[in-house]
């Protein structure tokens, strides 16, 4: 009886061990894409997407309405690579939540988003990844932006 108990367990720690690596894999890929925005690669940052990905924010309008913009990658690549060197900007990310499954993933990172060492904003990053050949892109990215009401993403 105890050689199926000890079996059984040993099991389950395979499944567990082999679910947080997909998560390590997972969070690899959006470390590597912050990791070339900060460098303000635009080379590392479109190895890390798929080429037809989906860039959204939510945010408000000048009369406090809620917006929802769709925005063009390239675009985006163009404007983070075109920040001036005098200029130092951080996306902090403090948490991840990650689910999968199969070739489907999600993330969850609420951030802080700083410039020249002072709050800009926050908000959640929320993730779309496709895993295709065993390797984890990004196909959807939206975020929402604030600067009030922070102190609910840091803990």
């Amino acid at each position: 009886m105890k050689i199926p108990l000890i079996f059984i367990f040993g099991l389950m720690n395979l499944i567990v061990f082999a679910q947080t690596e997909e998560e390590l894999q997972v969070k690899k890929t959006i470390v590597e894409f912050f990791d070339a925005f900060h460098a303000q690669d635009s080379i590392a940052i479109k190895q890390t997407v798929y080429p037809t990905i989906l860039l959204q924010t939510i945010g408000v309008d000048k009369e406090g309405k809620p917006i929802l913009k769709t925005e063009n990658f390239d675009d985006l690549v163009k404007s983070i690579t075109s920040i001036p060197d005098s200029t130092n900007f951080q996306e902090r990310i403090m948490s991840y939540s990650i689910q999968i499954d199969g070739n489907m993933a999600n993330a969850w990172t609420p951030y802080q988003f700083w410039i020249n060492s002072e709050f800009h904003h926050c908000g959640v990053n929320s993730f779309q990844l496709f895993r295709e050949e065993n390797t984890w892109k990004i196909i959807y990215l939206i975020d929402t932006r604030r600067k009030s009401d922070c102190s609910v993403l840091s803990e």
